[in-house]
């Protein structure tokens, strides 16, 4: 079969004769033909499938050098890459998101005419059957925070401890116009405090509230969760960075399926020694009545959606709330740890928006 000539090739490749010269040092696209006096490349027609794979790939925004994996690999193989990499491209793009969103409601925020506050419970327990506790809670004015540490059970609670105590300064007033870079500086103390522990396979998720007066700021990495109870309906605000929850959103898996799944606890984000990993950020705006929950899994993999809907909706102080349903969760086998915070947002009693407990 003729051999084409470089321009020939690009025309058919779609594909520029500078990129394919680029493509060639680079070990990506050789030419099946170099005149040893001239230098000019020629290609053979059986190559224009793989120079189209490379000019569609790289329409994608892969980079080159994993364009050259791509390359190398069986088609079903190389499917598979290509799908990991639009996974990825879209957690990104959804990060993103977030922070625009963030951004827009950060700069948009109004005072609430009537000055709220918020008082809480907080409540953790092992559970019964696990030999030690790793899961962290805290409460407080300004912060909410929970925490569920895995790795060897003989470093107990040293990772969720961590991350929760790097988010102790949060614990404040923090003026408007500074809230998103406070916010980055706690959780990166909190990823930096797990990374210090310098201990394999140990890591923890970190879910947290910081409290404003007017609006709640959110933080979240893991699969421990946020709910709202708001005029009797239950939200989860949060979402799963969980191997089954990405199964789902894909359409690979229905929410019935996921709560069989072998792979249920398997984390796709956390705080760990590995790739750092950014977390959620969001603001919610409050209103008077709200109660939120904060809870590991061993309380929301325990509890079905109604029940605590029911908990939090007939139980009326936030002390009573948590700890029947820590009593509920063990009562249906205590198979994990369990650490919750109950909050209600209530009119501030001194007419300036403040925590109490």
């Amino acid at each position: 079969m003729e051999l084409l000539t470089i321009g020939a090739f690009a025309r058919a490749a779609r594909l520029s004769p500078k990129a394919l010269r680029l493509y060639d040092e680079l070990g990506l696209l050789r030419p099946a033909v170099v005149d040893p006096s001239s230098g000019y490349r020629r290609y053979h027609p059986d190559q224009l499938e793989q120079a189209r794979l490379v000019a569609w790939l790289r329409r994608l925004g892969m980079p080159l050098a994993r364009i050259r994996t791509v390359c190398a690999l069986t088609a079903p193989e190389a499917a598979e890459q290509i799908a990991a990499f639009w996974r990825e491209i879209e957690a990104d793009t959804a990060a993103r998101g977030r922070l625009a969103s963030f951004l827009v409601q950060h700069l948009s925020r109004k005072e609430p005419v009537m000055p709220l506050t918020i008082s809480y419970a907080v409540r953790t327990d092992q559970g019964l059957v696990r030999e030690s506790n790793q899961d962290v809670a805290y409460a407080g004015p300004h912060l909410l925070a929970v925490a569920d540490g895995f790795g060897a059970e003989n470093d107990d609670r040293l990772a969720s401890a961590a991350a929760v105590e790097a988010l102790r300064p949060l614990d404040t007033i923090v003026p408007a116009d500074e809230l998103l870079n406070v916010l980055n500086d706690a959780i990166s103390r909190a990823d930096n405090a797990v990374r210090a522990l310098d201990a394999a396979d140990v890591g923890t998720t970190l879910t947290a509230l910081h409290w404003s007066g007017s609006q709640l700021a959110l933080v979240h990495i893991g699969d421990s969760r946020v709910y709202l109870l708001r005029a009797e309906e239950l939200f989860q605000i949060t979402h799963d960075h969980t191997l089954v929850q990405a199964m789902i959103d894909e359409g690979r898996l229905t929410t019935d399926e996921a709560t069989s799944h072998p792979q249920r606890t398997l984390l796709v984000k956390a705080l760990h020694g590995g790739q750092r990993q950014e977390p959620d950020i969001q603001l919610l705006d409050a209103e008077a009545g709200d109660r939120y929950l904060l809870c590991s899994d061993g309380l929301h993999a325990a509890l079905d959606n109604e029940t605590v809907r029911r908990v939090l909706q007939t139980t009326p102080e936030p002390e009573d709330a948590v700890r029947e349903l820590v009593r509920l969760a063990n009562d249906t086998g205590g198979a994990d740890n369990v650490a919750c915070v109950v909050a209600d947002v209530r009119p501030s009693p001194l007419g300036r928006p403040a925590g109490s407990r």
